[in-house]
């Protein structure tokens, strides 16, 4: 498999999670106060997160092709998903933690995982992406861009959800932040655990 190359656009977006939040935050096209909670845009060639009022959002609600797409709000636990183990080691990932989504300006499928350096691009073979969909169905309504499957098989969990993009770069921020020395150290795999906790008790089915 091809070595793996860091993506600007992403590690864009990381810097967004992992510097401490201002007091106040305001929307990127209308320069308004918004809420500490608020709707997140990508800027798709880009791949970078834009923070934005309500009103703002709700203007691509429905764009398919253009520079922005409104990231949606909520994860989807995929309960019975299943990946076997020689599947996924053919992925030859370097960690158990990995998302997945369709770019529409690569127009290819690509895979990323979190590291200590930031989020890193992986070749990811078109064969086992349509796999894993035959297998898994639920895979076929990601939204392109803007929607990832996120995986977490670390210590021998099993957990697959279709995770909002800005949520999976927020993963790799906690990530980028807390790692320290070879293996990471406790906090930050305490803060990972913490992390899909919350995301499994906020997802739908």
């Amino acid at each position: 498999m091809s070595s793996s190359t860091s993506t600007g656009g992403a590690l864009a977006a990381l810097r967004r999670y992992a510097r401490p939040r201002a007091t106040e935050e305001f929307c990127e096209l209308c320069n308004i106060r918004i809420a500490p909670v608020h709707r997140h845009l990508l800027e798709v060639a880009a791949r970078r997160i834009t923070c934005a009022c309500d009103a703002c959002a709700l203007r691509f609600q429905d764009v398919v092709a253009g520079r922005f797409k409104l990231i949606p709000r909520d994860p989807r636990a995929l309960p019975g998903m299943t990946v076997p183990d020689a599947e996924w080691e053919s992925l030859a990932l370097p960690i158990n933690l990995a998302f997945f989504f369709f770019s529409t300006p690569a127009q290819k499928m690509v895979a990323l995982y979190p590291s200590p350096a930031g989020a890193t691009e992986s070749l990811l073979p078109l064969e086992t992406w349509e796999t894993l969909v035959l297998e898994n169905p639920a895979l076929g309504t990601l939204q392109p861009d803007v929607e990832a499957l996120l995986v977490n098989r670390v210590a021998g969990a099993r957990e697959y959800l279709i995770a909002p993009i800005d949520t999976c770069f927020e993963l790799t921020g906690i990530i980028r932040m807390h790692w320290r020395g070879l293996s990471g150290g406790q906090e930050v795999w305490d803060r990972i655990g913490a992390f899909f906790m919350n995301l499994k008790e906020t997802s739908r089915a």
